[in-house]
């Protein structure tokens, strides 16, 4: 913003607290404070770091989740919620022994896919560097850039002696948020289990503007593979957008069936998905289920843990409470508060301010209030697993591994130590499937 139209905005703030007669002393203050700092102060400061600041101080004396972004930070703060960003579409590890920078994963139908890059591949240059030595963060710093933009990476297949230039078109990369057991060579995934092909194992990682299209389609195509029964796992999401929630949970509800008994007895409204109330526990808005394209016919279990929270709470609370699916793991983080994203006066960031809480279709709230013993989203009777630190760890590692494995082998990974794990709880989840599909 223009330095005249910054102090434009601010003598319009000024006007403003000297008309209004409810402004409180401390407002007028602090008006007073920053005009003193930037006409006073030994150095010279800009009033665009004045109000940066003053804005950072007021929001970190609110809840962990209300914060102000400013214009510098702002581009990567929408990367992270739409996930999706200028790019070529791979997915990037270095090579424990050869220290130079790898192929995890193409993305399908990306610019990297598309020209053939394989998991396991070596690339040796990204425009003339070497990537040997290169830290991910720098050599992701490198790939990306603006859509149109070409780049060249020198590529070494993996098994192959000779390297190849490969010229890629930079393109808007959209990331999975919705992803399977196990990942081919080619990036696709694999949804159904390997012991158990008739479950399928959904991972959603967050929740963007695409999460509940990759989920339609993805459970469109598991029941065309003669799924049977369905896991959702929901261990480690943060959360991310309400109305990616939403649809998810749309996809199973049926408005027009008949109200589910709530815990206390209550009648829960077929269709309720999720309600937000401000702070003064009003209702502020009620999320019905549409009706439209109402997926169901088989079992569901729903995975959470201690680092689920947000909207996938939303998920886990409201097919726990239509009795659409059983909760397995351990009792979620209780992150139920509703972030609005304020557009402050152009190019002077925004304001993400927490202005209300998520309550469960059966009326109790998710977020975890200090004395409260009702929150979060606790796994269903006698299907609680607690996992131990090096259980949790070992989980992830296993993860990792497995998401990528096509692109290791043996001695690339003599280094990590990888575990024998077992993931009881989805191997809890897994037997209760199987027994409800025994039992018809």
């Amino acid at each position: 913003m223009a330095r005249r139209n910054l102090r434009v905005l601010l003598l319009s703030l000024l006007v403003c607290l000297v008309c209004a007669p409810k402004v409180s002393r401390s407002t007028r203050i602090l008006w007073y404070a920053m005009h003193q700092i930037e006409s006073r102060y030994l150095a010279p400061i800009e009033e665009r770091q004045l109000f940066e600041g003053a804005m950072t101080g007021m929001t970190m004396t609110l809840d962990d989740y209300s914060t102000y972004i400013a214009p510098a930070i702002l581009e990567d703060f929408n990367e992270q919620i739409d996930r999706e960003f200028g790019g070529v579409g791979i997915e990037i590890r270095v090579d424990s022994r050869t220290k130079y920078l790898t192929v995890a994963s193409p993305l399908v139908d990306t610019p990297a896919h598309a020209s053939g890059i394989r998991a396991g591949d070596r690339i040796e240059r990204i425009d003339d560097e070497s990537t040997q030595g290169l830290s991910i963060e720098d050599a992701a710093e490198r790939l990306r850039g603006r859509p149109g933009e070409p780049v060249t990476l020198t590529i070494l297949p993996k098994g192959a002696k000779q390297a190849r230039d490969v010229r890629l078109v930079r393109a808007v990369i959209h990331i999975d948020t919705v992803v399977g057991d196990t990942r081919a060579a080619d990036g696709s995934w694999s949804y159904l289990l390997k012991d158990h092909p008739q479950i399928a194992c959904l991972r959603i990682n967050s929740f963007g503007d695409q999460t509940g299209a990759q989920m339609r389609r993805a459970v469109s195509s598991v029941i065309n593979q003669g799924m049977k029964g369905l896991i959702i796992d929901l261990r480690d999401n943060p959360g991310g957008l309400l109305p990616a929630a939403i649809e998810v949970c749309d996809m199973f509800l049926d408005p027009d069936g008949p109200p589910t008994p709530g815990p206390g007895g209550e009648l829960i409204p077929a269709g309720l998905i999720v309600t937000t109330r401000d702070r003064n526990g009003r209702v502020l808005d009620e999320h019905r289920a549409s009706g439209d394209g109402t997926i169901g016919g088989f079992p569901i279990a729903v995975l959470v843990n201690q680092a689920s929270a947000s909207a996938s709470e939303i998920v886990a609370a409201c097919l726990q409470d239509h009795q659409k699916a059983a909760v397995f793991g351990e009792r979620s983080f209780g992150k139920g508060t509703v972030q609005e994203i304020l557009n402050l006066h152009p190019d002077q960031g925004v304001l993400k301010l927490t202005t209300a809480s998520y309550w469960r279709p059966s009326g109790r709230d998710i977020n975890r209030r200090e004395g409260a013993e009702q929150w979060g989203v606790s796994p269903d009777e006698g299907c609680e697993i607690r996992l131990s630190d090096q259980e949790l760890a070992d989980l992830q590692l296993a993860r990792r591994i497995r998401d990528v494995a096509e692109s290791y082998d043996p001695q690339e990974l003599a280094d990590e130590s990888i575990p024998a794990f077992r993931d009881r709880q989805r191997e809890a989840a897994v037997e209760w499937l199987e027994k409800r599909l025994k039992e018809g």
